[in-house]
């Protein structure tokens, strides 16, 4: 397996074949379409969809125009839906063979073998995968998956010398796991690994959750320059 595969990529549709809650595309006076993680359409939706979500659902607010928007301008969230809140993840200690406490120590070696990252990947851009991955063994202990998520806060720090937080790279992790679907045909989009020609992701999935990034000056753990913390939304009552 390449270092760019993880032992854990797969696609949502893989383990959900209908995603139950509508990614409803409303923006600018104009309502767009709604779709399922097959790529089904569905009927077009309409403002009230925003206005009073289902219970038991959410919908995403999407900007118009765009084919593959990186986040939700904000989440509906319908009555009696039930929300599952992480806490602030970071970036696992993996990479033993780095210093503790030091940025290299946060490189996940599964992804990145003995720790050396392929040209063009950024410290950050690496622990952003680490934590991300780890975002997805917290969703499963809930029983829940990368689709799940609605919104998410994200805090980065700024890598040793660098004069800010490397939000370039965060964004390029963030679209391995994240908001790689066509809205139009809900095909995978490929994303560049560093400065790598743009592959397929890591985890195909079409959830694009509402965010908020920033930079901060410390983080909790020496080392850390990511920490990820999300809600999730558990489907309707027999939506698997």
């Amino acid at each position: 397996m390449s270092a760019a595969t993880p032992a854990s990529t797969r696609t949502s549709t893989e383990k959900k074949p209908m995603l139950r809650r509508r990614l409803a595309l409303i923006g600018a006076g104009i309502a767009g379409i709604s779709l399922t993680a097959t790529a089904a359409f569905a009927a077009p939706a309409v403002f009230q969809d925003l206005a009073a979500p289902k219970p038991g659902t959410t919908v995403s607010n999407l900007p118009a125009g765009q084919d593959n928007p990186m986040i939700a301008s904000g989440v509906a969230i319908g009555a009696n839906t039930a929300i599952y809140k992480s806490s602030g993840l970071g970036p696992s200690a993996l990479n033993t063979a780095a210093p503790a406490g030091s940025e290299q120590r946060y490189v996940d070696t599964g992804v990145f073998p003995g720790g050396v990252l392929p040209p063009g990947v950024t410290i950050t851009e690496a622990q952003g995968i680490n934590a991300l991955r780890r975002i997805g063994e917290n969703l499963a202990q809930a029983g829940l998956d990368y689709d799940d998520v609605i919104t998410m806060r994200v805090f980065l720090q700024n890598p040793a010398g660098a004069e800010k937080a490397d939000f370039d790279g965060w964004n390029r992790a963030y679209r391995q796991y994240f908001a790689n679907t066509s809205l139009a045909d809900g095909s995978a989009v490929k994303v560049p690994l560093g400065s790598a020609a743009p592959a397929e992701p890591f985890v195909v999935n079409p959830a694009r959750p509402s965010r908020f990034a920033l930079e901060i000056e410390n983080l909790p753990v020496n080392g850390w320059l990511v920490e990820v913390e999300v809600d999730a939304a558990y489907p309707a009552s027999g939506g698997r």
